[in-house]
């Protein structure tokens, strides 16, 4: 049962009583002073300059702890240590509004660039952080064993353990700059994003002077193959996957679709260039099921092999569109503000087939020189309909670097994965 007497306590208004301890934000700003912090938190709500709350997708976990008595309200991080174990940036990317909308380029080090702020007493969050780890996967044991890649003891081991340095990012929104990316108006944005979370923020119609929003979403991990600080350098050969997370592949070894052997084939791709002086780059992002959710994905699953003639290439995107709506709602628009981050302008191999990926991240102004295709070899047998699906709805153009006329073309029928 509810308890009235102490909802009658809520302050139902989303303006706080004093908001003298509020800090501008001029998104963009080169100086980061001028910029400013971001202040999500809610242990001092004078202090907050944005929508939403830290932790992205994790956030109502946070309310579920406080609600049960394990967490107090008023509790501030011991941030001591916690400082990123690489430095990056800051690169001119950082000061361009147009090309970072989706995260915080300061958010990594927030508490070390804000200190005078976190000094008086602003509960400051990092948004981003960097750490350094060994990862190892079956399939690059796989790779030594068949001489594809050679031990080296710097970044890779005789045992499979390659050496990364790793970046957790939660979304970050600008939303006039996310507004721009799709061709919207920043209201327009604004009052789908209230009507279609059932009003969970109202502050997006009721505080317009604020402009960042923190979605509960999730964000992603970026994780680096040799010197981070070299990914900037166009000197430096780079090779890139961008991932989107496909638990049932990625974690479980599904064989209905190439995405974990796509990612194994792209770290090592990745873990080859950095032991020939160059580096490597993944980008994990969590938009599972195409953003559309495992329950989605699992029904169009059923639905496709239950349909007369069996799992067919021909009825393959039409299945899900059918159940959700839509074919794909990844939207790789913000996807590129990751590798602004980094300040990278040229990648030299980018393993994908998407042309969607391939689109976004050119009309951001990063060359990419050449697209490594998933070997046939590594394509399960079930997923063939995926890749027949995929060529036939236009999903990428085999074997050719499009041209700005190919790119038009492609606008609107390219379905990414």
């Amino acid at each position: 049962m509810v308890d009235k007497k102490n909802l009658g306590h809520i302050q139902l208004t989303s303006h706080p009583d004093d908001e003298s301890g509020m800090l501008p934000i001029q998104w963009g700003a080169a100086d980061p002073m001028v910029r400013g912090p971001l202040i999500a938190t809610l242990t001092n709500k004078s202090q907050r300059n944005v929508i939403g709350t830290h932790s992205g997708a994790y956030a109502i976990y946070r309310a579920l702890a406080v609600a049960a008595g394990s967490l107090t309200t008023v509790h501030k991080a011991d941030l001591t240590n916690t400082a990123p174990a690489e430095a990056l940036g800051p690169y001119p990317s950082w000061s361009d509004p147009s090309q970072i909308v989706s995260m915080d380029p300061w958010g990594a080090s927030a508490v070390q660039t804000y200190s005078k702020y976190f000094d008086e007493g602003y509960d400051i969050r990092p948004t981003v952080a960097v750490t350094k780890a060994h990862i190892n996967m079956p399939e690059l044991r796989d790779a030594i064993a068949a001489g594809r890649l050679k031990p080296d003891g710097t970044f890779l081991t005789k045992n499979g353990d390659v050496v990364v340095t790793k970046a957790a990012i939660e979304p970050v929104w600008h939303l006039p700059g996310v507004a721009k990316r799709f061709g919207l108006d920043v209201s327009q944005l604004r009052r789908a994003l209230f009507e279609q979370t059932g009003g969970m923020f109202p502050e997006l119609i009721t505080r317009p002077d604020l402009d960042v929003f923190l979605p509960p979403i999730g964000g992603l991990t970026a994780y680096f193959f040799g010197d981070p600080k070299t990914l900037a350098d166009t000197k430096v050969p780079l090779a890139v996957r961008v991932h989107d997370e496909c638990n049932g592949s990625d974690v479980f070894g599904s064989d209905i679709c190439t995405c974990r052997p796509y990612l194994a084939h792209g770290i090592e791709v990745c873990v080859e260039t950095a032991q020939k002086g160059g580096a490597g780059l993944i980008v994990y992002s969590r938009k599972e099921g195409r953003a559309l959710g495992e329950v989605t994905k699992f029904l169009v699953y059923n639905a496709r092999k239950r349909q007369q003639g069996g799992d067919r290439a021909d009825a393959y995107f039409a299945r899900t569109e059918c159940v959700a709506g839509v074919q794909d709602m990844r939207f790789q628009e913000l996807m590129p503000d990751v590798l602004h981050w980094l300040g990278i302008t040229k990648i030299d191999q980018f393993v994908s087939m998407s042309d969607m990926k391939y689109n976004a991240i050119v009309k951001t102004g990063i060359e990419i020189k050449k697209r490594v295709a998933i070997p046939d070899e590594l394509i399960p047998e079930d997923a063939r309909v995926e890749m027949d699906a995929k060529k036939a709805a236009g999903y990428y153009t085999e074997g050719v670097i499009p041209t700005a006329g190919d790119l038009a073309k492609a606008k609107g029928r390219a379905l990414d994965g």
